[in-house]
């Protein structure tokens, strides 16, 4: 009788194609025993980090699945050239996996080892997410269908840096899952798992003014069911929308490097733990299921090292 995986034991809708793929390296490739086995080795650190994340399947594993994968291998303090190795295994993978049909899309292909030194993308400052968090147009009274979108990726813009949720979640939201009288909102995350978090004033209002001013002038062009945040055509606001929502406003606040939503959820995490929040209260509204992951985001940086020496040290500036 097959026994059901437990939650930290990868599925064997997880491993068996693993092991495809090492068998037709070893046979058809013909490469060496000593290869084969690293590449098992580096595959198997990647089945155990799925399975911490509930992804039972290829179907469900994302590029932010792969991308925590390199953060939690350099936190492990692993060389860069063997996080480099660790992550050209994962691609090759995927590229298999896609080749065989396994899955429609390489979640992988985008994914790059680390330079030396990288650990994670830098995060905004407080001052850069507030001007890409004012660079959405005001909306005006004389196009209905702008001020509704003006109002919609406020709202998605204040919801990703105020919560820090994976842009998944936010897209994922329905109208129900925010109780905005007591500013908390209902996330789903990673394998099913449930998690409420407080909603800030700015992020309330915001979304506020959108299910009241903005949502039912584009509620009217389709069928948009529950969802909370919606596109053009009336239906659920998708991630590549999201995306374009993000980067629109970074361009519009003169941010030159690249801005996505991921980098959204790393500033909410930096900005928490800068101002004194304890790491686990920030891994449990990340969602993360391993605090290692989140000690990331505490790493001390050469600029904050700098500012706490000259303000602190009697000599310093002498």
């Amino acid at each position: 009788m097959t026994q059901t995986p437990t939650a930290q034991e990868p599925s064997a809708a997880l491993t068996e194609p693993v092991e495809e793929w090492l068998a037709h390296l070893r046979v058809e490739r013909g490469l060496s025993p000593h290869t084969v086995a690293a590449y098992g080795r580096d595959l198997r650190a990647y089945l155990d980090h799925l399975a911490r994340e509930g992804r039972r399947s290829w179907v469900e594993v994302t590029a932010e699945d792969v991308r925590e994968h390199l953060v939690a291998l350099r936190h492990e303090g692993r060389a860069a050239s063997t996080v480099t190795r660790m992550v050209v295994s994962v691609r090759r993978f995927h590229a298999f996996a896609l080749a065989e049909g396994l899955v429609p899309v390489d979640v992988a292909a985008e994914v790059s080892p680390p330079q030396q030194g990288e650990r994670l993308p830098k995060a905004l400052t407080v001052g850069e997410v507030s001007r890409l968090l004012e660079a959405v147009p005001e909306e005006t009274g004389e196009d209905a269908l702008a001020g509704a979108l003006a109002r919609r990726d406020r709202a998605l813009l204040e919801l990703l840096y105020g919560t820090g949720a994976r842009v998944s979640e936010v897209t994922g939201l329905d109208v129900d899952d925010l109780d905005l009288e007591q500013r908390v909102v209902r996330l789903v995350g990673k394998g099913g798992k449930e998690r409420h978090l407080p909603v800030g004033g700015a992020a309330a209002r915001a979304v506020g003014d959108w299910v009241t001013a903005g949502r039912p002038v584009l509620a009217r062009r389709g069928a948009a069911g529950a969802a909370l945040l919606l596109n053009q055509r009336g239906r659920r606001l998708g991630r590549q929308s999201a995306w374009q929502v993000v980067t629109r406003a970074a361009d519009r606040a003169g941010i030159t490097r690249e801005v996505s939503p991921h980098t959204l959820r790393h500033s909410f995490a930096t900005h928490l733990l800068a101002g004194g929040a304890d790491v686990r209260v920030v891994q449990e509204m990340l969602g993360h299921s391993s605090v290692s992951t989140t000690q990331i985001y505490t790493r001390v940086t050469p600029e904050h090292l700098r500012e706490v020496f000259l303000t602190t040290h009697p000599r310093a500036r002498s």
